[in-house]
């Protein structure tokens, strides 16, 4: 099958089945293999965790990027353009190598069909099947890649790499990799691999354990925050969540013996852009956007607003139907002024999956409700978006269309 245009293929693409009956990797090794295994000729670093994955893949990535070594990136979710799933030294792929990409890939499911005319890859094997062969075809010397969920059973999961990041774990996705949190763990630690190098971020000591034990079981040797290395002086003023991120990035990057002075690394973190991450559109009066979705990343947001501009705080809320809403309402105290609202997306909450006494907060106009807020925000009010990467990434498309 041939495609004209991207649009053309996204709409293919977002019709394929979200989940196999079986949650194995025998079908994405399957297209892999007779695409000749490109992931297994690259240097990978694969980073998982319920908080933090997407920054310190960015941070991992840009600090490869600066120090000259031609570096793919595979994250998600995009902030405005799928291409950003799939970057190059910082660039999204275009348009026309994506498709390049993906004329090869329906090649091999056209010979597989004529085997199985009902093979089909789900949405997110065939990104990552797509990232694997860009990446091979642009001969990269690293390929940072963050997980889409979990780590075992996880589509990115058929890559041996140099070095695995599991940044955080705490209650996520339960109903599809939980449901406790020692499950999580569990699942998290399926991207620790024989004999390589595991970093670990902070933990809660209920599960610290499962990780340790399967890194020594591995013999896989564990970097631990706070314990092999610490948090950095030099970026103290940053969210304590990205501390965390930025000393593990840069702790990667030793690991992997990128040669980097301090300055540089400074230099490289300072330019580091992170979309959708403590995103400030506005600073005066403060507009803020920030695609954290469970109580842990909103209340680590939240935390940070309260000490570093203790203004008063409204806050645009929108949110997927699946996540912990009630858990993430009480993050908020109760001088803080909560607005709700959706996009247009079929997962989004709607006014009743909120609390009786909050609907009458609730507009399902998102661009209606965030510039109805901005326009009254007072100089000394602040005004966060959050609660969900879509809400984060249909206001910046706002915005910009706005300029």
């Amino acid at each position: 099958m041939n495609f004209t245009d991207l649009d053309e293929f996204l709409n293919y693409l977002y019709a394929l089945p979200r989940l196999h009956q079986r949650g194995d990797l025998s079908k994405i090794k399957q297209v892999l293999n007779l695409l000749g295994n490109p992931q297994n000729k690259m240097k990978t670093v694969h980073i998982t965790g319920t908080n933090g994955k997407g920054s310190t893949a960015y941070y991992i990535s840009n600090l490869l990027t600066k120090t000259g070594h031609q570096t793919g990136l595979f994250v998600s979710p995009y902030i405005r353009q799928f291409n950003e799933r799939i970057q190059l030294n910082g660039q999204a792929i275009s348009d026309h190598d994506l498709l390049t990409e993906v004329t090869k890939v329906e090649k091999v499911l056209a010979q597989i069909r004529q085997e199985e005319p009902d093979f089909q890859l789900v949405v997110f094997e065939y990104e990552v099947v797509l990232a694997f062969l860009y990446f091979y075809d642009q001969r990269v010397d690293y390929a940072v890649i963050e997980v889409g969920i979990g780590g075992e059973h996880d589509k990115t999961n058929v890559i041996i790499p140099e070095l695995s990041v599991i940044t955080t774990v705490a209650m996520d996705h339960e109903q599809i990799i939980g449901p406790t949190l020692a499950d999580i763990a569990i699942e998290k630690s399926g991207i620790i691999k024989q004999k390589r190098p595991v970093i670990i971020g902070k933990m809660p000591a209920s599960v610290k354990n499962i990780l340790l034990k399967k890194a020594k079981g591995l013999e896989a040797p564990i970097f631990e925050l706070g314990q092999d290395f610490q948090l950095l002086a030099e970026f103290a003023d940053k969210p304590l969540v990205e501390q965390y991120d930025v000393a593990m990035a840069i702790e990667a990057t030793k690991l992997l013996k990128i040669a980097l002075s301090e300055q540089q690394e400074v230099e490289i973190i300072r330019t580091t852009k992170i979309p959708g991450r403590y995103q400030v559109v506005q600073t005066d009066p403060l507009i803020v956007l920030d695609g954290g979705h469970n109580p842990q990343a909103i209340a680590a947001l939240m935390t940070e607003l309260r000490q570093k501009h203790p203004s008063k705080i409204k806050v645009l809320l929108g949110m997927m139907k699946d996540k912990k809403i009630e858990q993430v309402l009480q993050v908020f105290s109760p001088q803080e002024e909560i607005y709700l609202t959706r996009i247009d997306y079929h997962r989004a909450a709607e006014k009743t999956d909120f609390p009786t006494e909050l609907q009458s907060k609730f507009d399902p106009d998102y661009w209606h409700a965030y510039s109805q807020l901005k326009a009254s925000l007072k100089v000394d009010e602040i005004l966060v978006v959050t609660g969900s990467f879509y809400l984060v990434s249909a206001i910046l498309q706002g915005e910009e269309d706005a300029h």
